[in-house]
C-alpha cells in the first residue's frame, strides 16, 4: 500500500510566532504524532522561494484511516492538550500563527514509501528542496505522474537527485499537481546535481518526447530551499 502525506504550511508573523510553534513541534506535537502512528514527522523552515516566516511539517501516513481520524485522536489525548495548551489554548487576539494550508497527498508507484535521507533525526548539516508540477488538465498531471513513473525518478537517482518524496495530490491548493521533495548535502550539491540531470542523454531524451514536453504537460513549478529543524525526524 502507498503512503499518504500530509503537507502543512504554518504562515506566521515574526515574533512570539515562531518561538511558540517551535515549541510545540518539538516538546508536544512530534511525540503525540508518533503515538498515533504518524512517523517520521518532518519540520522545516523556509529559507529561499518563500514568504518568510514559513514553516513545512511532513507527516506520514500509512492508511487513509490515519489521515481520517489523527485530528480526533489528537482532540481526545488530554496528554496533548494538557501539554501543548500555549499553543492550542490562545485568545484571537493573540493567535499561534496566521493561517496554516495543508495538502494531502498519495505516493507514487515508483516510489511508494517515504525514503528517509542520510543524516535522518540527527544534527547533520542539509538542505531539502520542495517542488510543485501544476498541470492545466487531470490527463496532463497524469501523463507527468506517469512519465516520472516509467522513467523520470530512475534518472533523478542515477544523476545524484536524492528523493524523499513523490506525492499526487488529492486535496489541496492550485490542482491538479504533483509534489515531491530532494534532499542534499548543500546548495552547492544541489547545483551540481541539478546540472548533471539536466545535461543526462537520457533525460534530454525523454524531456523532448512528443507529448511529454513541459509545453504539453506542465503549467507552473515552483521550487522551495528548506532548512530542516534541529529535531526534525527526516
Amino acid at each position: 500500500m502507498p503512503d499518504y502525506y500530509e503537507l502543512r504550511r504554518y504562515q506566521l508573523r515574526n515574533g512570539p510566532q515562531v518561538k511558540r510553534l517551535d515549541e510545540f513541534l518539538e516538546r508536544v506535537a512530534i511525540r503525540a504524532l508518533n503515538d498515533c502512528g504518524v512517523r517520521p514527522v518532518g519540520v522545516f523552515v523556509g529559507v529561499l522561494g518563500d514568504v518568510n516566516p514559513a514553516v513545512y511539517t511532513l507527516l506520514r501516513h500509512t492508511t487513509l484511516e490515519s489521515v481520517a481520524t489523527v485530528r480526533s485522536r489528537l482532540a481526545s489525548d488530554r496528554e496533548f492538550q494538557r501539554t501543548g495548551a500555549a499553543f492550542l489554548d490562545v485568545p484571537a487576539t493573540d493567535p499561534s500563527f496566521m493561517r496554516v494550508e495543508s495538502s494531502l497527498l498519495v505516493a507514487f508507484d515508483a516510489i511508494p514509501e517515504l525514503e528517509l535521507p542520510p543524516g535522518a533525526g540527527t544534527a547533520a548539516p542539509r538542505i531539502f528542496e520542495l517542488r510543485r508540477y501544476e498541470s492545466h488538465s487531470d490527463a496532463a498531471s497524469r501523463r507527468k505522474i506517469e512519465m516520472f513513473n516509467t522513467g523520470e525518478i530512475a534518472i533523478f537517482r542515477r544523476t545524484g537527485l536524492r528523493p524523499v518524496f513523490f506525492g499526487e495530490t488529492l486535496v489541496g491548493a492550485r490542482m491538479p499537481n504533483l509534489t515531491y521533495m530532494l534532499t542534499f548535502e548543500d546548495m552547492a550539491a544541489r547545483e551540481r546535481c541539478w546540472a548533471t540531470f539536466r545535461a543526462d542523454p537520457a533525460w534530454k531524451r525523454l524531456w523532448t518526447t512528443a507529448g511529454l514536453t513541459d509545453p504539453e504537460i506542465v503549467t507552473n513549478v515552483t521550487s522551495v530551499i528548506l532548512r530542516p529543524a534541529p529535531y526534525s525526524q527526516i
